[in-house]
């Protein structure tokens, strides 16, 4: 039996990355001058991914050290298909920044999207140790485990297909995984 396709899908994962960011707690740096986060974060939503990212690298030359501005980067940088760079983005800034969960939730975001759901695990575990009360983490890491858990179903089922109760739960389960109806 194969494997479901990952539930953070592309976009789903950009809209994720983008709403960690919009959601983050304003940081000192965040106060200077006339940042550029709801013009970018605007750009981003309709698309436009290279006016974003003009934005932002003006914005960083000047403000190097703007943590919420490199949480943007990382996410502008998902969006136009450069996961390699928003991954080395979210990596610099979980050495830089260990306390904060952000950057450890979008790098969990990018692996599971890749597939790599035990290092989005461990990406998500490490933000909710330094922040257990992000709700956002939180709600990522039930979709990494229900992920993991629907893989183990499906082998299980694939080496014994007569089992009628792991039928039932890999069934409910892809059915989480499976959009709604707008």
């Amino acid at each position: 039996m194969m494997l479901l396709p990952c539930p953070f899908d592309r976009s789903r994962g950009v809209r994720a990355l983008l709403a960690a960011v919009a959601l983050a707690v304003p940081l000192a740096a965040a106060a200077q001058g006339s940042a550029p986060y709801a013009e970018v974060q605007r750009l981003l939503a309709a698309g436009d991914v290279v006016l974003a990212r003009q934005a932002l690298d003006g914005w960083l030359r000047e403000h190097p050290n703007d943590v919420q501005a490199r949480l943007l980067l990382g996410v502008t940088q998902a969006a136009a298909g450069d996961s390699a760079g928003a991954q080395a983005t979210y990596e610099q800034l979980t050495r830089e920044y260990p306390e904060l969960p952000e950057p450890y939730n979008n790098l969990a975001v990018l692996h599971a999207a890749a597939g790599r759901l035990a290092e989005a695990r461990a990406a998500l575990e490490a933000a909710l140790r330094h922040h257990p009360d992000y709700a956002t983490a939180h709600r990522n890491l039930g979709d990494v485990y229900a992920q993991l858990a629907l893989g183990h179903w499906q082998r299980a089922l694939a080496l014994q297909p007569d089992q009628a109760d792991l039928r039932q739960r890999e069934q409910a389960l892809r059915q989480l995984f499976t959009p709604m109806a707008r």
